[in-house]
């Protein structure tokens, strides 16, 4: 996960709606049905997905009172947190 690209994310649902990240997500996981993916193209949609999945997670907290900057750090300890163990 990128803190900057969920960051853009999370700007982007702020601006126009969280359903378009919904959707494309819905998109995304049809793509990787393809048997004809490489590895490699796997890896980036699965990128992408879980990118938008975190910026998700960033608005719900925002929605739920907290500070963008203080959602963004939230969320990436706890991804980080989750690393480590």
């Amino acid at each position: 996960m990128k803190l900057p690209i969920i960051k853009h994310l999370s700007q982007f649902i702020e601006e126009n709606d969280q359903d378009y990240l919904i959707e494309t997500i819905e998109v995304l996981e049809a793509l990787t049905e393809l048997s004809t993916l490489k590895d490699e193209e796997l890896d980036v949609i699965g990128e992408l997905i879980s990118n938008m999945y975190g910026a998700l997670e960033v608005h719900k907290m925002i929605k739920g009172g907290m500070d963008k900057k203080e959602a963004l750090n939230t969320f990436m300890k706890r991804v980080l947190g989750s690393i480590d163990k």
